[in-house]
């Protein structure tokens, strides 16, 4: 059965009448009436009864008709959803995602694209860096989220904003009673490192800012992610160094206090692609996350430093 054929009984359907549907469908009467017969024929039954003001449908012609009209929707909508795929509008990513910006930044930059195009779903995969690596060189996932990365061959790490840093207290420590702190200030008190696992990390960035202001970190442990890390904050003396989205994890008995060092002290939230990817979906989303992401750090600065960090001279 040809949709050709489908598109032509419906319109002689919708006019009762040959010669209208003809003009309608812009071609002759005789191929007309030759598509209706050669339909007729392959279903082994008529489909129209010819009066002396045109043609009316049988009974299976009514039955037809109905079908017909919801095959044709559907094939406009497939023919629609693969226009605004090859677009970039619709489809379906595949995402690696690892971190604190799980509790934050991830999530505005995802919904900012949904806003845009509602036709394109995300399949989120909680998975550290080796397992996103992976991902990504097999073809499962189109992106990852991550934070400090070193050159792999074939993908593309691409820091879309940078999180400022603070400091996850207990909330009877004497650092916590501070509006703000300094990273010296740290110097002498046990903290939590996070993540294990995979290097260069977060825990490297932490060392190396602490090495700077010219302490090693006296390490109390390291641990999986920021979920533990924060529960080992709640239920012992230690600190943690943070990003800021880190501070919508509300548990109580901690208290996250900003860092007053300057340059301020953050790290970078990283997108991680393969350089040879050809999809159309995820060059629309990396658009709109490098569109979004400033506005997201302006955010989180005003949260830290007040308004006016939001507007860097």
């Amino acid at each position: 059965m040809e949709l050709r054929h489908l598109r032509s009984f419906v319109v002689v359907a919708e006019e009762g009448n040959i010669t209208r549907a003809a003009q309608r469908l812009h071609i002759s009467q005789p191929p007309l009436t030759r598509q209706i017969q050669q339909l007729e024929a392959e279903l082994d039954t008529a489909l129209f009864e010819r009066t002396s003001r045109g043609v009316e449908l049988t009974d299976a012609g009514r039955v037809l008709l109905e079908d017909a009209r919801q095959v044709l929707r559907d094939v406009e909508h497939a023919e629609g959803r693969a226009r605004r795929a090859g677009e970039g509008h619709a489809g379906t990513l595949e995402i690696g995602l690892f971190g604190t910006a799980i509790f934050g930044a991830i999530p505005m930059l995802l919904r900012a694209h949904r806003e845009r195009f509602p036709e394109v779903s995300f399949k989120l995969h909680n998975m550290v860096k080796e397992e996103q690596i992976e991902a990504l060189k097999q073809d499962r996932i189109s992106l990852a989220f991550n934070r400090l990365m070193r050159p792999v061959p074939g993908l593309v790490s691409e820091v879309l904003l940078s999180e400022p840093l603070l400091v996850a207290l207990p909330a009877e420590h004497p650092l916590a009673a501070r509006p703000a702190v300094h990273l010296a200030d740290l110097d002498g008190v046990p903290m939590v490192l996070f993540p294990t696992g995979y290097r260069p990390s977060f825990i490297d960035r932490v060392q190396d800012m602490c090495a700077r202001v010219g302490f090693t970190p006296t390490v109390q442990a390291e641990v999986a992610d920021v979920v533990h890390g924060i529960a080992m904050i709640a239920t012992s003396g230690a600190a943690c160094l943070v990003p800021f989205s880190a501070t919508n994890l509300h548990v109580p008995g901690v208290r996250y206090v900003p860092l007053l060092d300057e340059p301020a002290l953050q790290v970078g939230l990283c997108c991680i692609t393969r350089d040879s990817d050809p999809s159309p979906v995820l060059a629309e989303l990396l658009r709109t996350m490098r569109t979004t992401a400033p506005h997201i750090r302006a955010h989180q600065l005003a949260q830290v430093r007040g308004p006016e960090a939001a507007f860097p001279r």
